[in-house]
């Protein structure tokens, strides 16, 4: 079983973070609410599908439901015109808003896109707390960790498992 190393990542405060602005005038990001079950499963299976993105993968409409109902739950769906370009989730908990998955769809990755899309998601987590940080690992894109030490993450813990 290959190993996989997980490393956490934060940002502090918002005087840390570097943000990356893409020329990308028409692309909106909406928060979802309530986010159809159906348009999770697709973001979460078709962004991961790559990384091996396993944990939801077999959650049931009325799993997703409740996830999604939680208060300290919110979805973010970025779009190009009517086409879905990526999307993330933002977990605010105690310790501060966690990026819990953040990611394009296949068809829009090496655009740079994905710096855009992380800043605007970093500017919505520091609008619901002091402290931001999020998790990658060495299964996600090749480009992801970079892209979050570029925005100023800080990594903080690293942890080894097997993949399974």
């Amino acid at each position: 079983m290959p190993v996989v190393i997980r490393t956490y990542l934060e940002l502090p405060r918002a005087a840390a973070f570097r943000p990356a602005w893409g020329d990308f005038p028409d692309l909106r990001v909406t928060r979802e609410a309530p986010a159809p079950p159906s348009l999770y499963r697709m973001l979460y299976r078709t962004v991961g599908d790559l990384y091996a993105w396993r944990d939801r993968w077999d959650w049931s409409d009325s799993e997703i439901a409740a996830h999604l109902a939680r208060p300290e739950v919110s979805l973010h769906v970025a779009r190009r015109g009517d086409d879905i370009v990526g999307f993330y989730e933002l977990l605010r908990g105690t310790d501060g808003i966690e990026i819990a998955y953040f990611g394009l769809l296949p068809a829009f990755v090496g655009r740079g896109l994905g710096k855009h899309l992380l800043s605007l998601a970093v500017r919505e987590a520091f609008t619901l707390g002091q402290r931001v940080w999020l998790h990658t690992c060495t299964l996600d894109h090749p480009s992801a960790l970079p892209n979050y030490l570029a925005r100023g993450f800080v990594p903080y813990r690293t942890e080894t498992y097997a993949q399974q």
